[in-house]
């Protein structure tokens, strides 16, 4: 992959590391993240968070397989495994609402809206009706508090990095770099070394890579504040301009941690079983990714021990560089890494029921990167059967007749038709016609040259669809395009979204990953013994309703149905998101709500909660016709783009 080359001194979009960080606007205050940069030391904060930390459970409750009872999927507000406290998700009480969860009601309808747990990145040459609810990095560094921040990526521009710290505190905060360069002759090794000695408060760490085809792909941020909060925040963008300006990204970041006042066990804290998107299993998972840096991340597993994870609601995917046997995985314990680990929290993700008069649900796969994954579709197919998974529920885990079905990729007659796949992925006219032009596509990678990589595209190509198809060429839907106003952002951002049916009205989950489609970032079964074998760093989140679920109707016991929508130019739900849910058939059969649910508008005395999820692209989706190629970064491009240059591969 060539290394992406910062703007020149000269260009205006370039920045000075030692010139402070232009203004930046006021973002709502609905979000986890909305922190102004360049105010200084002088403007009013916030006083610290109160610490908090009872004792009791960090989660729910668990079945007696170990799968984490969520609202959905229990019929009648009965037991089913489901917590049998008054206190709702957490099991604690009259305790605060999650920290993170800022509901609104909408009128008598008793609708709990969340908005969206990620959000994109503010596009640099689009307006402001097409950035509602966006971000940028001086709205995640800019904050004058912080004191220490641990910047997980592949590549940087540490003069970039710099000026979005809060010009009065930037000389001071504690920044490490960790990247992927350890060999000591590799020249972008060497400009992160020259570059490193304008800051003294710079650290650099390189990341081991055993393998000459892993990288360390992770983009992570963890920051550490004066007021004893923590926060960690897993992203898609490069830490360069070109990332942050004109490029389809996103930033899931977790509530700000408080201290904790329970000791974090140093040895063997992997050997009790916390549910999978809990806050005590997200801690696991994340510190074991990070133990495995070793004597790098000594020091940061260190202070995050000392934290409360509690409002976390997400599960952690990462992968490192390991060789693991599936046999021996605790899955109760801990996730494994890669496609193997990623297939353990999916089994525990409650999906929407279905049977064979409904729609089969539409797994999309949308990424910046395809590696070469050989003539036949055997990986694909394999990490297909992955992302079907699905709870295996006994009969008596669920009353009612119907059954959430297992993960197969074969089924039964009477059984449920199994999901249907796409893959969207940028074609060179959408390139040639983007922000900015062909120089985008340099962040976007498919080989198609060898006779193996044309084997390979000829059993792809049917899942491919577009990421920004002009309305020309688009064929007639049915359905009303929803536009998500990023069409002319190229995209970096990889999503992995199973929406329960063809419609798209609801999303049964939905990741967020730095993980392209490979079997570096994924991991692939060899050897005699079948290991699996991974080969790059990636960290991600999996992300579904139930996890928003709360009991908010006095003397009610069971969870509050939830769903998740797709959400577009806005973060926050809206009434209007719920008409193709309720538009499909019955609500309760269709989304695993009890039959005296059947519609919240119509039933005011339960509650609903609708967490919407950010879109960074339009649907319905638009398939390549025959004759469509996907963008091919070592191909040329004779047609000038909207900056009149032509692409002459590489």
């Amino acid at each position: 992959m060539a290394s992406p080359s910062s703007p020149s001194p000269s260009s205006p979009r370039a920045r000075s590391s030692s010139s402070p960080p232009a203004k930046r606007r006021r973002v709502g205050n609905d979000a986890s993240v909305r922190l102004e940069g360049g105010g200084g030391l002088g403007r009013r904060i916030s006083p610290p968070m109160r610490r908090r930390r009872e004792d009791g459970p960090e989660f729910g409750a668990q079945g007696d397989d170990g799968v984490v009872v969520e609202g959905l999927g229990q019929e009648g507000g009965g037991r089913g495994g489901e917590v049998e406290r008054d206190g709702g998700l957490d099991g604690k009480g009259d305790q605060e609402e999650h920290p993170d969860i800022k509901s609104g009601r909408d009128g008598d309808s008793n609708i709990n809206f969340i908005p969206s747990p990620i959000q994109l990145i503010r596009i640099e040459d689009m307006g402001a009706m097409q950035n509602v609810d966006a971000i940028g990095l001086g709205d995640i560094l800019g904050d004058p508090l912080i004191r220490e921040c641990w910047n997980f990526n592949y590549l940087f521009d540490l003069g970039f990095v710099m000026q979005h710290f809060d010009s009065d505190v930037r000389h001071m905060v504690k920044v490490k770099i960790v990247h992927g360069f350890w060999r000591r002759d590799d020249e972008r090794r060497i400009e992160l070394l020259e570059a490193a000695e304008r800051y003294p408060n710079i650290e650099l760490l390189s990341a081991y890579i055993p393998d000459p085809f892993g990288t360390h792909h992770s983009k992570m941020l963890i920051l550490f504040r004066h007021d004893d909060t923590a926060q960690i925040i897993i992203h898609t963008a490069n830490m360069i301009y070109r990332d942050w300006s004109n490029m389809t990204q996103a930033v899931w970041s977790s509530p700000m941690l408080p201290l904790s006042t329970q000791k974090w066990p140093t040895e063997n804290p992997d050997s009790a079983s916390h549910p999978v998107g809990s806050g005590l299993r997200f801690k696991v998972d994340l510190l074991r990714y990070l133990a495995a840096y070793e004597r790098r991340t000594k020091d940061l597993v260190s202070q995050l021990a000392h934290y409360d994870f509690f409002a976390i609601r997400a599960a952690f995917i990462g992968s490192v560089p390991s060789r693991q046997n599936p046999d021996a995985s605790k899955p109760s314990e801990e996730t494994s890494f890669g496609w193997l680990g990623l297939r353990e929290i999916l089994t525990q993700v409650p999906v929407a029921r279905r049977d064979k008069s409904h729609s089969p649900p539409h797994i999309v796969t949308q990424i910046s990167s395809i590696a070469t994954l050989g003539a036949q579709p055997t990986w694909l197919t394999h990490f297909q059967s992955v992302l079907s998974s699905e709870p295996k529920v006994s009969n008596t885990a669920v009353s009612g007749s119907t059954k959430t079905a297992s993960a197969s990729p074969k089924h039964a007659p009477n059984n449920p038709p199994p999901p249907t796949f796409s893959i969207i992925f940028p074609t060179p006219e959408e390139l040639r016609t983007c922000l900015d032009g062909y120089a985008s596509g340099a962040s976007i990678h498919w080989k198609l040259q060898s006779a193996q990589q044309q084997k390979q595209l000829a059993y792809m190509h049917p899942f491919l669809r577009h990421w920004h198809s002009p309305a020309p060429t688009s064929p007639p839907q049915d359905s009303p395009r929803r536009a998500a106003h990023r069409g002319p952002a190229a995209p970096h951002i990889k999503t992995y979204i199973r929406f329960s049916n063809q419609d798209h009205t609801t999303i049964d989950w939905a990741l967020l990953t730095s993980a392209n489609l490979s079997k570096q970032a994924w991991g692939d079964v060899v050897g005699k013994k079948n290991e699996m074998r991974v080969q790059s760093w990636e960290a991600g989140v999996v992300l579904w309703p139930a996890l928003f679920a709360h009991n908010s109707v006095p003397g009610n016991r069971a969870l509050a149905p939830a769903i998740m929508v797709p959400v577009f130019a806005r973060d926050a739900p809206l009434q209007e998101d719920l008409a193709g849910w309720l538009r499909n058939g019955s609500a309760a059969h269709n989304h695993n709500v009890c039959a005296d649910r059947v519609s919240p508008v119509r039933n005011s005395a339960v509650n609903v909660t609708v967490v919407g999820f950010r879109m960074p692209y339009d649907l319905p989706l638009c398939p390549y016709t025959a004759d469509e190629m996907p963008w091919c970064a070592t191909m040329r491009y004779a047609e000038p783009d909207g900056k009149g240059m032509a692409w002459s591969g590489y």
